[in-house]
């Protein structure tokens, strides 16, 4: 993370007019803001296009170009962002789980502010069920909205967990330690080039707000609304207008996704 972060252009990417204080109640401001603002989207990934994790690209796309990205642009920015703003923040790496029992290789970047004597999770770049605001790690159920979550101990681990029709789900587990930038370039390069990754085979954007969480997953658009689900399956015309239109992302024209070639 050399490059500078240009903190006034970030802010104005996601909406808010001063920096918050580093305390609790700045914290969960920032971390709403982020996550409403800027879309968890795969589309480079998509057209055969590389993900590139070094804060000025990142700086380059999510901001400059208003687009959204991954776990590792999302988390390393909004790392940046903590560093500048005085919180005591490092970086992790997590197994996804999503109901699964096998053991995933780590590809998943979140990140761990200190703060009130205690740690809290952070996390802007999961999709899904992700955060909208800090949870601390105290495994006890926390109210997001309309979601519930909460962070327990399963031995050395940490799972983060969302109670979803009245069960709690695991999202992803983690060993609660320090990870570095050479740990994500790794794991970036399998997830957006590897062949069986999630990434490669579906299209995504999603963007999350306190009454609804907007989901696209190749044709398939979902809202989300606690346990309430609707959604449809889109025409393939119907995709890039959904993509600029819903989700405010700037998709070249002519694109083509690998996730829809089918």
């Amino acid at each position: 993370m050399s490059a500078e972060l240009d903190l006034q252009a970030y802010l104005r990417r996601v909406g808010l007019v001063a920096a918050p204080t580093a305390d609790l109640a700045g914290l969960r401001a920032l971390h709403l803001a982020h996550a409403t603002s800027i879309p968890f989207e795969n589309l480079d990934i998509q057209m055969g296009l590389p993900i590139r994790i070094d804060l000025a690209s990142i700086q380059a796309k999510l901001v400059q170009r208003r687009r959204g990205g991954y776990c590792f642009e999302q988390n390393t920015l909004f790392l940046a962002v903590l560093k500048a703003l005085g919180f005591d923040v490092f970086s992790g790496e997590a197994r996804v789980r999503l109901g699964t029992t096998d053991l995933l290789p780590r590809t998943h970047m979140l990140l761990i502010v200190q703060l009130e004597g205690r740690p809290w999770l952070c996390d802007v770049g999961f999709g899904g069920r992700g955060l909208l605001h800090p949870v601390p790690m105290d495994g006890e159920a926390h109210r997001q909205f309309l979601d519930t979550m909460r962070v327990v101990e399963e031995g050395r681990l940490r799972v983060l967990q969302s109670l979803n029709q009245g069960a709690w789900e695991d999202l992803y587990a983690f060993e609660p330690e320090p990870h570095t930038s050479v740990d994500y370039e790794m794991a970036n390069h399998y997830t957006s080039t590897y062949p069986e990754s999630r990434f490669i085979k579906t299209l995504t954007a999603q963007l999350p707000s306190p009454e609804v969480r907007r989901i696209l997953r190749n044709r398939s658009y979902a809202e989300i609304r606690g346990d309430q689900v609707e959604g449809r399956e889109l025409a393939r015309e119907e995709v890039v207008p959904m993509l600029r239109d819903v989700f405010g992302l700037e998709v070249p024209e002519g694109a083509t996704f690998r996730g829809l070639n089918d």
